[in-house]
């Protein structure tokens, strides 16, 4: 058998209703004063995400006009590529015809 000391029954009620009071003041400073400071922060961070958004558009419209300009510049690429082939074609057509031409007899 233990032996036990025996507080009296004031004594445990008057501890519970201190933690309990204690509890409830550090909630009610935690959400009433931190409740202006959570407003503040949604502000801010409303703030910034609208600036990121703007940002991205400009990124997006920026991409944008890279794609099309890159896909000018592989047209015209193709096309001059394609008008050298041409004029090889016709350098060599023109160094066959002056092989192939004869001397004018004398």
């Amino acid at each position: 058998m233990a032996v036990r000391s025996q507080r009296p029954w004031y004594f445990q009620w008057g501890v519970a209703l201190l933690l309990v009071v204690v509890g409830y003041t550090v909630a009610y400073k935690q959400f009433s004063g931190g409740g202006e400071n959570l407003s503040q922060q949604l502000g801010l961070v409303t703030l910034q995400n609208q600036s990121l958004q703007t940002k991205l558009i400009q990124v997006e419209r920026q991409l944008q006009i890279e794609q099309v300009a890159q896909a000018n510049l592989e047209k015209n690429l193709n096309l001059v590529q394609d008008e050298n082939i041409h004029f090889k074609e016709d350098l060599l057509f023109y160094k066959n015809m002056v092989r192939n031409r004869k001397p004018p007899s004398r």
